[in-house]
C-alpha cells in the first residue's frame, strides 16, 4: 500500500472488505461455536494454509490451528470438537503502526471477524523489517491486540510470530521481551533460516541444529520465560541444484 495516510471513510472501506462472515452456528452442534476453554498447556500450533490434510492431522495433540488460507467453517467445527482453538491470521503494514486511527480499527475489525467466524483468538505475523527505534509501537498494536480479544473473547489466544532469533533478523528489530510479556505465546519461525545471503547461496539445513538452538538460546536470554515460546520447525526441505563440482573439495561452488 502507499505510504500516505487514507481519510478515516477510507480506511474504514479497507478494513471492511468482504470476508468470510457468518451470522448463524455451521456445525451440527451449536456448541462447537462456543470459543474453547483450556487452562494453560504444551500448545502444538498448525498452521493451515488450503486443502483438507487437516482431517488426517493427529487431533489428539493439535491445539491450535491458524487458518492462514481460505476461512474452512468444517474445520473449525472438528477442531472444537476435539479440544483445539482455531485463530486468524492477523497482520498489516509496518508503515501504518504510527497512526493509531488505523491500528485502533484494524483491531476492533480483527475481533469481530473472529466473532464472526467463531474463532479462538488471532496469530499476528508481521516480518517486514522494522527499526529498533519503532520496535514499541508493534509491541504497542500486540498489547492493545491482546487486551481487545481477551475482553471480548474470554479465553481467547494471541499469539505472535518471531524470527528463529531476536537479533534482527531479516532486520526485524522487534522488542521481543516486550511482545512476549504482550501476548500469550511467541510462535519461533526456525525455518527457511538461511535468510539473509549476502554472498553465494550454499547449500544448508532448512533449519539446523545449532543454529535453531542458539536462536532459542538467545530468546531465554532476554529473559523471556520458556513457557512463552513455541518451536516451529519445517516438514518440508529445498533441492539444491549443483552448478559446478569443485575437484578440490568435492562440493558445489555455485547454486
Amino acid at each position: 500500500m502507499d505510504s500516505f495516510w487514507l481519510p478515516v471513510s477510507i480506511i474504514l472501506s479497507i478494513l471492511s472488505s468482504p470476508v468470510f462472515s457468518l451470522t448463524t452456528c455451521p456445525c451440527s452442534d451449536s456448541s462447537l461455536c462456543n470459543p474453547v476453554s483450556s487452562p494453560p498447556r504444551k500448545e502444538v500450533l498448525v498452521f493451515q494454509r488450503r486443502g483438507t490434510l487437516w482431517k488426517s492431522y493427529d487431533w489428539s495433540i493439535v491445539t491450535t490451528v491458524a487458518m492462514f488460507g481460505k476461512y474452512d467453517p468444517d474445520l473449525m467445527c472438528y477442531a472444537h470438537s476435539k479440544g483445539a482453538r482455531v485463530v486468524l491470521k492477523g497482520d498489516l503494514p509496518v508503515a501504518r503502526l504510527t497512526n493509531s486511527t488505523y491500528t485502533k480499527l484494524w483491531i476492533k475489525q480483527q475481533v469481530k471477524l473472529a466473532q464472526d467466524q467463531f474463532m479462538d483468538g488471532i496469530n499476528i505475523d508481521i516480518e517486514e523489517a522494522l527499526p529498533k527505534s519503532e520496535a514499541p509501537l508493534l509491541t504497542k498494536l500486540i498489547s492493545d491486540t491482546s487486551k481487545a480479544f481477551h475482553e471480548a473473547i474470554p479465553g481467547s489466544q494471541v499469539s505472535t510470530d518471531v524470527m528463529y532469533s531476536p537479533n534482527c533478523i531479516n532486520e526485524c528489530c522487534f522488542d521481543y521481551k516486550g511482545i512476549a510479556d504482550a501476548c500469550d505465546f511467541l510462535m519461533l519461525m526456525s525455518y527457511d533460516e538461511q535468510s539473509q545471503i549476502y554472498g553465494d547461496c550454499i547449500a544448508m539445513a532448512n533449519s539446523p541444529y545449532n543454529k535453531t538452538a542458539k536462536g532459542v538460546t538467545e530468546y531465554l536470554k532476554l529473559g523471556i520465560s520458556p513457557d512463552k515460546l513455541v518451536l516451529g520447525v519445517p516438514w518440508y526441505g529445498y533441492d539444491y541444484t549443483c552448478l559446478h563440482l569443485t575437484q578440490v573439495t568435492s562440493s558445489c561452488d555455485h547454486f
